[in-house]
């Protein structure tokens, strides 16, 4: 042993290795190094050791090749372990706080959706070498952002995967949807499904058969993340129906859907491993909140029948999360029964055979340390072929389940520098208008003193400020990326035009961008009214004594490679206090890429109304002006907490950066991320979570909760454990095991639509104080109108992961119910027994 250990500190090796057992929650290191998850360069040294299963069983990063993967789309490419670079100390204090789960288990079509899929894919695996399986789980050059191999002689196509998940990125004729966050704050189920067939639509459209998306990694846990604009709330029961919805709506359209990142990928600093600088940070967090936060999102996307997952750059508990078998074996494809295929972020691949044997499927852009290389290792007998058959054959299946088989539309990507060379295909279709709708019911009021909106028939003289309110003026540096691609855009914290996207491989491109002011123009054109703008200035010096209303328009940026640098803008902020100091009705739009403090002008009392417009996609101005103007009734909600101060954050506000080579971010604060760390703590929000205003008012009455009757005579602590797990999870978690109904009155004097909320109080002192667990939007409700709604509540929304058992338990007790038009205003309350 202590011969292998100092040949082991010799070699270079750059992932972690994961054994350990679960200790208060948090994974500690065993007493003993796992030799099993080792990486060797030395090709001699391998044949030798792997003779030692326990050395063997998941060989890394160089065992299977002497060189890395090539370029792929992202910034950064990962460097590989042959590089001449200066090693750090020895690695052996970072292992072991990611238990190892092995062997990885093969699907076999046991979920009923896929049970068909699965029998053809097996079929076909049946009959295909070895070189072609592995041509199956590794990407090559090609059209797309990725490109699995082709078998011609059985007809399997090269498979074309591309970003991204708010559009298809870098195209032409192709729609640029709300980001994920803004089509989150319009709390619409409906919406939230329409949003993904429409994007479904355009990628099958365009031949592609995996689309990159939704998202809900990053949750939202850091409030300066630079992509939590990307993913559908910091809160997973909003997240998890967002995400549910989306992939079926997408898979409906024909087209793999592919939640990302999989899992615990909540920062940019020091998301990859970086040569000279160190490993990539590691989150480490505890069982419980695994589950009850981060894991929970993902749980809905399978249920609803996800073909694929992405795997994340980060390390997870000290194991680098592609090759976590923890992650990938045992929780996504043994808990969650997960029968489609598991495919890396791009150059996210750190090892050849700890990440085959940990639960990864195909490896993208290039064949990374796989390729030839996992032949190699099959048969030499480190990866069983059978591991590789499962790799091919879950890809196939989930190729079947699409049905992409039949009539699926030739690939027609093309790079924007050169010509087509083939008919031009235009996949936009009428989705403008959605794009409108969603943009619309996005959009939050926060502030509308005095009814100061809608604008009447009367308000026909508007000022217009702020770099905003147009577009920019040369935005397409990058023809890829429209908010600026990496190399221009690091450490932006505002964008100079306006906002309608962010920036990254979650950005998309829109054919033409409708600005606020372009919408305005041509409203008051209309109603013959007049203008006064100025875009440039931070201190406009000519006041309109007979203006109406001045707006201005700020924004607060984000982008994938870097985390926010602040929530705020000092020169924005005093665009708003300058125009407010001169225009006594002073509107405030903020575009946002997530959380933004206000603060600094908020109780102005010259501000008089503000809205969170998010990022709404190309039809950005006329979604604002169907607001401004009342033709659409504001009923948007805000998907996290904006604090009176970032300190308010407190250790939730910015990433863990730290300068050594094995940076950690440990997640200590358990269950308690936004409003559940605002709720314990006693903190006052400026806008709480799930706030949001309407131009009318609302009533709630009658409140109902009543267990099920079936349930409360049969329900247990935990699911039966002679039930076998489908995809999703358990299927009993998704019993409904209570009703909630109440009754929404419009009390106002203008039609509008309620966003009504839920939330559980689960018994404990161990439990937030409450959680999102529903949520309904009403009809288009007039004056006096009323409308019923009713919640159901799951087995899985009042379970709290039990560690010791390592199941989801329903404690015995009182829970507390609430509904409300917030997670602070709560109208109406009540209990659930469950005995």
């Amino acid at each position: 042993m202590e011969y292998l250990i100092s040949l082991y500190g010799q070699l270079p090796h750059n992932h972690t290795s994961t054994t350990a057992a679960a200790s208060g929650g948090f994974l500690f290191p065993s007493p003993f190094l796992a030799l099993d998850q080792i990486s060797f360069s030395i090709q001699g040294a391998l044949s030798l050791l792997c003779a030692v299963t326990w050395l063997c069983a998941a060989a890394g990063q160089d065992a299977l090749s002497t060189a890395g993967p090539g370029p792929g789309p992202g910034p950064g490419a990962a460097q590989v372990a042959h590089d001449p670079i200066v090693w750090p100390p020895s690695e052996l204090p970072y292992y072991g706080r990611s238990p190892p789960v092995y062997p990885s288990p093969p699907a076999n079509g046991s979920s009923p959706l896929w049970a068909a899929a699965h029998a053809r894919a097996h079929n076909l695996t049946a009959q295909l070498t070895l070189p072609e399986l592995l041509n199956l789980t590794r990407g090559f050059p090609g059209p797309c952002v990725g490109n699995t191999g082709a078998v011609p002689r059985l007809s399997i196509p090269s498979l074309c995967f591309y970003d991204g998940p708010s559009g298809i990125r870098g195209q032409e004729f192709v729609s640029a949807f709300p980001a994920g966050i803004h089509v989150a704050a319009t709390f619409d189920h409906d919406l939230l499904y329409r949003y993904g067939a429409a994007l479904g639509a355009e990628f099958r459209g365009r031949g592609i058969h995996v689309a990159l998306g939704p998202v809900a990694g990053p949750l939202g846990r850091v409030a300066r993340g630079g992509r939590n604009w990307e993913g559908l709330s910091n809160d997973p029961y909003l997240a998890g129906q967002g995400l549910g919805a989306i992939t079926r709506g997408m898979q409906d359209a024909g087209v793999i859907a592919t939640p990302k990142h999989f899992l615990l990928n909540e920062q940019e600093s020091r998301r990859r491993w970086e040569q000279g600088v160190g490993e990539a940070v590691s989150s480490n967090v505890d069982d419980r909140a695994l589950h009850e936060l981060y894991v929970f999102p993902f749980m809905n996307a399978l249920r609803e029948g996800a073909g694929a997952v992405m795997c994340s750059y980060q390390r997870a508990n000290h194991s680098y999360a592609c090759q976590n078998s923890k992650l990938l074996n045992g929780v996504l494809k043994t808990e969650l029964g997960f029968e489609g295929f598991v495919v890396s972020d791009w150059d996210g691949q750190m090892s050849g055979v700890a990440s085959a044997n940990a639960g990864l499927d195909v490896v993208m852009p290039g064949a990374g340390f796989w390729g030839e290389k996992l032949g190699e290792a099959v048969r030499n007998g480190s990866v069983v072929e059978e591991r590789v058959k499962d790799m091919a054959t879950r890809v196939l299946a989930a190729w079947f389940l699409l049905r992409q088989d039949e009539g699926f539309p030739p690939t027609t990507i093309w790079p924007t520098d050169e010509p087509r060379g083939e008919e031009l295909v235009d996949v936009q279709a009428d989705h403008a208008e959605l794009i409108h709708e969603i943009g619309a019911a996005g959009t939050v009021l926060v502030k509308n003193v005095n009814a100061t909106l809608p604008f009447g028939k009367h308000t026909r003289f508007l000022c217009v400020y702020g770099y905003d309110a147009v577009v920019k003026a040369a935005p397409w540096d990058n023809p890829d990326r429209y908010s600026g691609g990496y190399d221009v855009n690091f450490g932006w914290n505002t964008f100079n035009g306006t906002m309608v996207t962010a920036g990254g491989s979650g950005g998309n491109t829109p054919g033409y961008v409708v600005s606020p002011f372009q919408a305005l123009q041509e409203r008051v054109a209309r109603d013959k009214g007049i203008l006064r703008w100025d875009f440039a200035s931070e201190n406009p010096t000519t006041r309109y004594a007979n203006a109406d209303a001045c707006l201005v328009f700020i924004n607060a940026y984000a982008s994938e490679s870097f985390d926010r640098p602040s929530l705020q803008d000092d020169p924005s902020d005093r665009l708003v206090l300058n125009v407010a100091a001169m225009c006594a009705n002073t509107i405030v739009v903020v575009h946002s890429a997530g959380i933004r403090t206000v603060d600094a002008w908020v109780l102005h009392p010259n501000v008089t109304a503000v809205l969170f417009a998010g990022l709404p996609g190309q039809e950005s101005g006329h979604s604002l002006v169907s607001l401004l103007y009342g033709e659409i009734s504001p009923s948007g909600r805000l998907p996290y907490t904006v604090a009176k101060k970032e300190a308010d954050y407190a250790s939730l506000l910015n990433s863990s950066v730290s300068d050594t080579w094995f940076p950690d971010s440990d997640f200590a604060e358990g269950l308690y991320i936004d409003y559940r760390a605002f709720d314990r703590d006693g903190i006052e929000p400026r806008f709480e979570f799930g706030f949001g205003l309407s131009y009318t008012k609302f009533a709630y009455e009658r409140l109902e909760v009543a267990l099920v009757v079936t349930a409360s005579e049969s329900v247990g602590e935990y699911p039966d454990p002679s039930v076998a797990v489908i995809q999703g999870g358990h299927p009993e978690l998704w019993d409904a095991v209570a009703v909630v109904k109440c009754t929404i009155v419009n009390t106002g004097d203008r039609e509008g639509t309620e966003v009504a909320q839920l939330y559980v109080g689960v018994p404990g002192d161990d439990t937030p104080v409450r959680q999102l667990r529903g949520f309904r939007r009403t009809r288009l409700l007039g004056p006096g109108q009323t409308s019923e709604l009713e919640f159901e509540l799951t087995r899985r929304d009042l379970s709290v992961w039990d560690v010791v058992a390592q199941q989801w338990r329903l404690r015995r007790g009182e829970y507390r119910v609430w509904v409300g038009a917030s997670s602070r205003d709560l109208r109406l309350n009540g209990t659930l027994v469950v005995s």
